[in-house]
């Protein structure tokens, strides 16, 4: 079974609260389909399907590998580098 090699650089499990909406998108009156939330840092971007991409973009110029949805009720995650999904969970 895949397992992911990035998660010593997950910073941040819980979203924040409240979640506002994609950043950039917010920034410059764009629109989002859905957040997700980057696991290093906590930037939260949109996701591929929005016209900004903005949560991949902040991959491609950080290199944080991995998000989590911030979408209500979803608590996956997503590493870019390994392109794998799985949940984490606080020990």
């Amino acid at each position: 079974m895949a397992a992911c090699t990035h998660l010593d650089s997950v910073e941040i499990l819980a979203l924040p609260e409240p979640v506002e909406g994609c950043e950039e998108c917010l920034a410059t009156g764009g629109r989002w389909v859905h957040l997700r939330m980057c696991q290093s840092c906590g930037h939260i971007g949109c996701c591929d399907n929005s016209p900004g991409r903005h949560a991949t973009a902040h991959h491609d110029s950080s290199g944080h590998p991995i998000i989590r949805s911030a979408e209500p009720a979803e608590d996956w995650s997503w590493c870019y580098e390994d392109e794998l999904m799985f949940r984490l969970r606080a020990s």
